[in-house]
């Protein structure tokens, strides 16, 4: 299929989900990612992440963020392997990195460290909180910047504790847009020569997700808190309803769709109702009708209820992990790649993203330093 991105070639220093999640988009989009790692720590730290492995120095987690990628070993501190990266550097387009705030400087390898080396060199930071400030040296995950960003706030029943998300999406987001700050970085230095530093923090784009409920408060002095149901703020029906046998989730975000929903379910005089006939009586009455609905949704399962309202209104059953991975449109998700561990292959999810309506197809990650002689080769054989 049609790469886009074919041609670029990117050292990576990463670790864990963030930057990997960034780099492997840009792999399976055609880019060469040549991950840096360090045999002398078992290279990255999300190997030895379990619970399922794949022998030594291998695990089902690493192969989720590293697809299609190559593995180098080499010691950044040791003067010989830091010639060997820097030769690297002079064949690549960016240099990208998840490190701790403060350690890319140390490391050398920022643009102040790599310009002299190659000025339209692009080195992408991905760090918890910025490589300044007073906490550029802290350690940082995604669910600390959910706490502090005020999505813990958000998440769950008004009477529980506060609730994390059950996937590290602050990681992801933060692992996008650096690929998206890293790409457009490149496509300025392919046009002018100049490189550059992009730095993304996990911090900042947790805050960026607060998104509207942000300009409310800014604006208005609005603070959204959670409701039951996980229902919307303004809008009502947006939210769980319990059917007979599980539990559906509806949104009549427009106007049009709580009048197709109230004929569809065989409550028209719903739609007809004053206390119900415009988006603002039903928030007002939002307790009343929840009763009124949820007494109507009980009387039917999921599957009925989709039989009924698929494709007329927009609502969803709600999976758990296993019943979601096998509906029918998550298949076309889920390829095999072969790999030395498994002799049936593993099974992974693709990217989400198609060209010419073709999804990409990945390779399995690298095992520690399997690219070793084909990258660093030629290399050491031009320096003897």
């Amino acid at each position: 299929m049609h790469k886009p991105l074919q041609g670029l070639r990117i050292l990576t220093i990463e670790q864990y989900g963030a930057g990997p999640y960034g780099t492997q988009l840009l792999a399976a989009l055609g880019a060469d990612v040549i991950k840096i790692e360090n045999r002398a720590g078992g290279g990255d730290s999300s190997r030895a992440a379990g619970p399922h492995f794949l022998g030594a120095h291998d695990s089902q987690f690493f192969q989720t963020f590293n697809r299609g990628k190559k593995s180098v070993c080499l010691d950044l501190k040791e003067t010989e392997d830091r010639a060997l990266f820097e030769a690297l550097v002079k064949d690549a387009d960016a240099v990208a990195n998840n490190l701790r705030g403060d350690l890319p400087a140390k490391l050398k390898v920022d643009y102040a460290a790599l310009q002299a080396i190659k000025p339209s060199i692009v080195c992408a930071h991905l760090s918890a909180y910025g490589r300044e400030g007073e906490r550029a040296a802290w350690p940082g995950y995604d669910y600390l910047m959910q706490a502090e960003a005020g999505f813990l706030s958000l998440t769950g029943e008004p009477d529980g504790p506060p609730a994390r998300f059950g996937l590290s999406m602050v990681d992801f987001m933060t692992g996008t847009m650096m690929a998206l700050g890293l790409v457009s970085a490149v496509l300025g230095a392919r046009r002018n020569g100049q490189g550059c530093d992009v730095d993304v923090s996990l911090l900042d784009t947790a805050l960026h997700q607060l998104s509207y409920p942000a300009t409310w408060h800014l604006n208005e002095g609005d603070v959204t808190t959670r409701l039951a149901r996980s229902s919307h703020p303004s809008v009502m029906p947006s939210q769980l309803f319990p059917t007979r046998d599980g539990w559906i989730f509806l949104m009549c975000q427009l106007p049009k769709f709580w009048n197709v929903f109230c004929q569809a379910a065989g409550r028209s005089d719903l739609a007809d109702h004053p206390d119900y006939a415009d988006v603002g009586a039903r928030a007002a009455n939002r307790a009343a009708l929840q009763d009124e609905l949820d007494a109507l949704f009980r009387t039917r399962t999921t599957a009925d209820w989709m039989a009924a309202l698929g494709g007329k209104v927009p609502v969803a059953p709600v999976h758990d992990i296993a019943a979601a991975l096998d509906a029918p449109d998550a298949r076309a998700m889920i390829e095999t790649v072969e790999h030395p561990e498994r002799p049936d292959g593993l099974k992974l999810l693709r990217e989400p993203i198609r060209i010419n309506g073709e999804r990409p197809s990945q390779t399995r990650a690298p095992q520690l330093g399997e690219h070793d002689d084909a990258v660093l080769g030629p290399l050491r054989r031009g320096q003897t």
